[in-house]
């Protein structure tokens, strides 16, 4: 009697637990533009980075800032408030980072702008959008630092002047596929002039989801990724598909309106597929 009575205490509980969390509440934040909708999330565990965000939304000083920045396959970026509203940057007001390995650059990750500083600390408004393009897991494992360090020195020396002259006529070309074609061709021979390996170690998540999905691996455990995007993709590739000039600034002005609405995580899981950790 008391075993049944224990285990019916155990289901009551794991009940009361579940509705607990199928009534708890977030955010879901919506980015209005000229070419639709993106809707996204904001995740708990970056709570400076989606605190902000969120109060400056609410306060509406979002609306009427622009996707200023927009390069296909990488990210557009936005939301200078401070140009909007003709006030001065403050390093006072960045935020601290928030990076999280679990959270990277994949396709939709909303993540922070910022300027260059030691501590990674991010613009007090700005962010971006990452569109990205798919990869393999050949050019992901690939160390590009060491790479193009190995390769100077390799095209110093006096036996490869000629690899040295075509790189040089590679480079006024502009021919990037080229150039990388050239790269990984060189792998090898770098590897073994300077007995070094020129791979490195890759998380299993991100491989799967930047060979599948896409994003901007480059960009992983510099910037804090705080959101993701659950609809409106094909706004982002369209935004990111707009002619630009030579600073990457859309010829046409694509500005944003932002809105904030309250909503029961169950209800955010069933419409857009979210699973909350």
């Amino acid at each position: 009697m008391k075993a049944k009575y224990n285990v019916l205490i155990a289901v009551v509980l794991l009940l009361s637990l579940a509705l607990s969390c199928a009534s708890k509440k977030d955010y879901l934040v919506t980015i209005k533009t000229s070419y639709g909708d993106i809707s996204l999330i904001l995740f708990d565990d970056t709570p400076l980075h989606k605190n902000n965000f969120l109060e400056l939304a609410r306060q509406g000083r979002y609306d009427g800032t622009t996707f200023y920045r927009v390069i296909k396959e990488f990210m557009i970026q936005g939301g200078d408030v401070n140009k909007k509203e003709g006030t001065k940057v403050s390093t006072d007001a960045m935020i601290p980072e928030e990076i999280k390995p679990h959270h990277f650059h994949v396709r939709g990750a909303v993540a922070a702008a910022r300027t260059s500083n030691p501590q990674r600390k991010s613009s007090e408004c700005q962010f971006y959008i990452v569109q990205g393009r798919t990869w393999t897991e050949e050019e992901l494992t690939l160390d590009e630092a060491k790479l193009h360090q190995y390769l100077r020195e390799l095209l110093q020396k006096p036996e490869h002047q000629d690899l040295r002259q075509e790189f040089i006529e590679l480079q006024q070309t502009g021919d990037a596929t080229a150039i990388q074609s050239k790269l990984k061709a060189l792998q090898p021979v770098i590897e073994e002039e300077f007995n070094v390996t020129l791979t490195k170690a890759v998380p299993v998540d991100r491989i799967q989801a930047y060979t599948t999905k896409g994003g901007t691996p480059h960009l992983d455990d510099e910037y804090t990724v705080f959101g993701q995007v659950l609809s409106g993709m094909e706004v982002v590739d369209a935004i990111a598909n707009q002619v630009t000039d030579g600073m990457d600034k859309p010829e046409e002005d694509i500005s944003m309106v932002i809105e904030v609405e309250e909503m029961r995580r169950a209800k955010i899981t069933k419409q857009y597929g979210y699973k909350y950790p």
